[in-house]
């Protein structure tokens, strides 16, 4: 990839974990069982590539109600890459620890925090984090912080696949992100 091209991407982030409609489990704790990333090009204002990564937990399992609200299962995760080999690929593949990212709150990224401490994984990502919920309500001048869902209805946009899919909602949050670009509302530098 051209060295002046790279400059202008930009990670979203999406994270699933394993949830229970009510407290975890004895024992459990609520673990990253999808990573969606969406590569966006900011100069070009356009989703250049969509990718996830599955992760099998090793502190949790897949709860029915986990199930029903992310469509993920406990199988499906089961054949998913380790927690801190999934780290490994953000940074090898989609250079996380380079290129700016962003999400739509900071739970993405605390759950990341948390996730690695507990591990002993390397972060796999930079210090240069937007939150993207928060540039969407400065911009639009909203009493408080909407959810992805209903940011896409305030924009005018269509939601794309499967909410609390981490793919398809990094796909639906880069749309955000871009909206917000075109009407030069994203930040120019992106930090924490």
């Amino acid at each position: 990839m051209i060295r002046g091209m790279e400059q202008h991407l930009l990670n979203v982030v999406d994270v699933e974990a394993t949830c229970w409609e009510g407290q975890p489990p004895p024992g459990q704790v609520s673990e990253i069982i999808e990573i969606g990333l969406t590569v966006v090009d900011l100069a070009s204002l356009a989703r250049v590539g969509r990718h996830r990564v599955l992760v099998r937990p090793r502190r949790s399992s897949v709860s029915g109600f986990c199930t029903e609200l992310t469509g993920l299962t406990a199988r499906e995760v089961a054949g998913g890459l380790p927690f801190d080999e999934a780290c490994r690929l953000l940074a090898a593949e989609h250079r996380a620890g380079e290129r700016p990212w962003a999400s739509w709150g900071d739970y993405d990224r605390l759950q990341f925090t948390r996730q690695c401490r507990a591990a002993g994984t390397a972060y796999p990502f930079g210090r240069r984090h937007t939150n993207a919920k928060a540039v969407f309500t400065e911009a639009r001048g909203l009493p408080k912080r909407p959810g992805m869902a209903r940011a896409l209805e305030l924009a005018g946009l269509p939601l794309e696949g499967r909410h609390h899919s981490g793919a398809d909602d990094a796909w639906n949050i880069a749309a955000l992100v871009l909206t917000l670009a075109r009407s030069g509302n994203w930040p120019c530098e992106q930090t924490r």
